[in-house]
């Protein structure tokens, strides 16, 4: 790099910290965050590497967007609103000192957006790729946080946004994609289905009405099919889904019309980052106005019941559908 470590710190990444008094201008081994007896910190943590999570010709900016949002749509699904940030950060000894500011340049967009101030972090020299690291710090009113755990018999499914998106913009960015294209769709339009994947939009203003009327939540990074699994395995309930109420984007609609297969990509395939939440019986007018409120669209495609573990997917005939409860797997 044209820059050293201390450099890149005081000229790039100090501004980020610019609006947190306990980050001491990244000056100092550690940082102080404040704590209150009425408040809870959430902390969560993802890594995104080069060649797993990005391509080395996405855009900084995107990158760097991407590597907070993932963080942002965890605590979301907590009912936690994220303040603070960690960056630990390996980069190649090659890396121009252009990429680094248009990385930074996302960053500061998306800490605008949501409220958030860089803390600290690392900076590190990688053998190979870029790899990147964010610890987020979020926080709720003290014992309000909503876990993955808690879904009961009876509770409502609920998910947010569209499902599918993420998971069809991942192909427009495969060989799959790039050879065969999406059926149904123009070039253009599948490109609107990639930018979906490169940068989700998690709804952190759902935060609320989840800690208020969820028993259980978490988000949808690895499959509407996988996740939900996991919410059931963790709460020791099934579920029963009906496969029409699964909110579609139009181009999702389009791209499943023109080629029934991707039914499986758009359940299963990931990328969505909304939020799957076990909502209470009798409050689901009260959560779908308080979602309204927050401007984020939401939508009950089932119910918690059956036996343990036991995820079933319906059609409009009442047919059962098998959806593989497969996910991306690191090792």
């Amino acid at each position: 790099m044209a820059i050293d470590e201390r450099t890149l710190i005081e000229t790039v990444f100090a501004p980020l910290a610019a609006g947190a008094p306990g980050a001491f201008g990244l000056r100092d081994d550690a940082a102080l965050l404040a704590c209150s007896a009425h408040k809870d910190h959430i902390v969560t943590l993802d890594t995104l590497v080069e060649g797993v999570h990005f391509r080395k010709t996405d855009p900084p900016r995107t990158i760097a967007k991407k590597a907070l949002r993932l963080n942002i749509s965890d605590l979301t699904a907590k009912g936690a609103e994220p303040f603070a940030w960690f960056l630990s950060l390996a980069l190649p000894a090659a890396t121009t000192h252009g990429w680094v500011r248009e990385f930074a340049a996302g960053l500061a967009e998306d800490q605008a957006l949501y409220g958030l101030a860089l803390h600290g972090g690392d900076t590190v020299v990688s053998p190979l790729g870029v790899v990147i690291s964010v610890t987020m710090v979020g926080r709720c009113p003290a014992g309000t946080s909503v876990r993955r755990c808690g879904a009961r018999s009876g509770d409502l499914v609920y998910v947010s946004g569209t499902i599918g998106d993420g998971a069809l913009g991942l192909l427009t960015q495969s060989e799959e994609g790039e050879a065969a294209g999406l059926k149904g769709l123009s070039a253009a339009e599948a490109q609107v289905l990639g930018e979906r994947y490169l940068l989700p939009n998690p709804p952190v203003k759902l935060a609320g009405p989840i800690r208020a009327h969820a028993h259980a939540a978490m988000d949808i990074s690895d499959g509407l099919v996988n996740d939900l699994g996991l919410l059931c395995t963790a709460s020791g309930v099934g579920a029963r889904v009906d496969i029409d109420a699964v909110p579609l984007s139009k181009l999702a609609r389009r791209a499943l019309a023109a080629d029934p297969f991707r039914l499986t990509d758009i359940l299963a395939g990931g990328d969505d980052y909304e939020m799957l939440a076990a909502v209470r019986p009798g409050e689901a007018g009260a959560f779908e106005k308080a979602a309204a409120n927050a401007v984020v669209a939401v939508s009950r495609i089932g119910v918690f019941a059956g036996e343990a573990h036991e995820v079933r997917f319906f059609d409009a005939g009442g047919e059962t559908v098998n959806l593989p409860r497969s996910t991306f797997l690191h090792f």
